[in-house]
C-alpha cells in the first residue's frame, strides 16, 4: 500500500513539472528498445489528467501531435529535456 502512495505522489510531481513547462520547446528522446531511440523537438501543448501532448515539427511544413502518459517519464520510456537547458522533466 505504501508503494501505491509513493507512485501516486511521484506521478503527481511529474504532472506538475509538465504543467509548468506548457508552451516551452523541448527535446523528446523516446526509447524504442534494443538500443534504439528517436529524438525530436517539439512544444508541450497540453496536460490532461492522464496524458500530455507535444506538437512535433516533422519537417517540410508538417506538424504532428503526439501524446505520452506521465508513467512514460516515470519508467524512462521517454525523456523530456527543456530546449536550451540541461533541465529534464524527470522523477524527483
Amino acid at each position: 500500500m505504501v508503494v501505491d502512495l509513493a507512485t501516486r505522489q511521484t506521478l503527481d510531481d511529474i504532472k506538475r513539472n509538465v504543467q509548468d513547462c506548457l508552451g516551452k520547446k523541448v527535446i523528446l528522446r523516446t526509447n524504442k528498445g534494443k538500443r534504439k531511440a528517436k529524438v525530436r523537438e517539439g512544444i508541450i501543448q497540453d496536460a490532461f489528467p492522464s496524458v500530455f501532448t507535444v506538437r512535433v515539427d516533422e519537417g517540410r511544413d508538417s506538424e504532428r501531435t503526439v501524446s505520452f502518459s506521465y508513467s512514460d517519464i516515470l519508467t524512462e520510456s521517454v525523456e523530456v529535456t527543456i530546449l536550451g537547458t540541461t533541465d529534464r522533466i524527470k522523477v524527483s
